[in-house]
């Protein structure tokens, strides 16, 4: 299976908010500016897109606002089937239209904890019932499992299980799946502040949150590093190192959607449980964008 699509920038798409709706508007915006620096595919409906508070009609408009936008430009990975029912997943797939999908992303499953024969069993059963290719996500800290390199590697064996979005922080791990995979299963960094080493290491991208707001810069980065020039790489990731840290004080996409509404993108609206970002850490971020503004 042809896998190429997968590989440099993907944007994990924000759900813009207009008090208690959808703001399409925003997010046509948001999609827009992404496309004009660089972004090599989209991701809405993930953890970013604060889907677990979106209602199934949100999710559909969300999905038909960023391909009327996208317009067939750039894949679109949809985030939406990271489930902790399986048989839930594979009633969604069934009723799900794909046209203009190009792959889903599948967290492990949440608050159930299964073990590694349960996530494998799990992502097989999704791989053989999607239509279109699959993408893992391993994301312990909000999942509390961890799906293992062992794990990982036994999945990269199925035909439509394409990669894996690794957001573990455990490098020993990334770099034995990065070791043992076979080639044509893509690596893709899901923690923006690492994706410099984890290219470094082999890895073929990275599923953004701070390109949200600042494609262009990130875009540079990760094509450089992608490249070998580590040089350029260096330089793009370091203007970018001060706005990261405030982007995740409060949570993500708390900081993000503080970040675009800084840049006129969208409102920071936030759903409970989440909260927008407090005044002390947001103007910490205003001075660190600020020091952007050359670029």
């Amino acid at each position: 299976m042809d896998t190429s699509f997968i590989k440099g920038l993907g944007t994990a798409l924000v759900t813009p908010f207009a008090g208690d709706r959808v703001d399409a508007e925003a997010l046509k915006k948001i999609v827009a500016n992404n496309l004009a620096h660089g972004v090599d595919f989209l991701v809405p409906l993930g953890t970013t897109g604060e889907t677990s508070t979106l209602t199934d009609s949100e999710c559909h408009l969300v999905i038909n606002t960023v391909l009327e936008a996208n317009e067939g430009r750039v894949p679109v990975v949809c985030g939406w089937f990271g489930k902790n029912n399986t048989r839930q997943v594979l009633e969604m797939i069934s009723a799900f239209r794909f046209d203009g999908i190009s792959a889903i992303l599948v967290a492990s499953p949440y608050y159930n904890k299964p073990s590694q024969a349960g996530l494998f069993q799990h992502f097989i059963a999704i791989a053989e019932a999607s239509p279109v290719p699959v993408l893992l996500y391993n994301v312990p800290s909000r999942t509390a499992v961890n799906i293992t390199a062992e794990t990982t590697l036994k999945l990269a064996e199925h035909p439509n299980i394409i990669g894996t979005k690794e957001a573990s922080g455990d490098f020993n791990q990334i770099m034995q799946v990065l070791k043992h995979k076979p080639s044509s299963f893509r690596v893709l960094s899901g923690d923006d502040l690492v994706t410099l080493p984890m290219i470094a290491c082999g890895a073929e991208g990275v599923i953004s949150v701070i390109s949200n707001a600042f494609p262009g810069i990130f875009a540079a980065m990760v094509d450089s590093a992608l490249e070998g020039n580590f040089n350029d790489a260096k330089f793009h990731n370091d203007l970018l190192l001060d706005v990261h840290k405030w982007l995740y004080v409060e949570g993500n996409p708390v900081g993000i959607k503080a970040a675009l509404q800084i840049l006129g993108f969208c409102a920071d609206e936030v759903r409970l449980p989440l909260w927008p970002l407090s005044s002390p850490h947001k103007q910490q971020l205003r001075e660190a964008i600020r020091h952007l503004s050359p670029l």
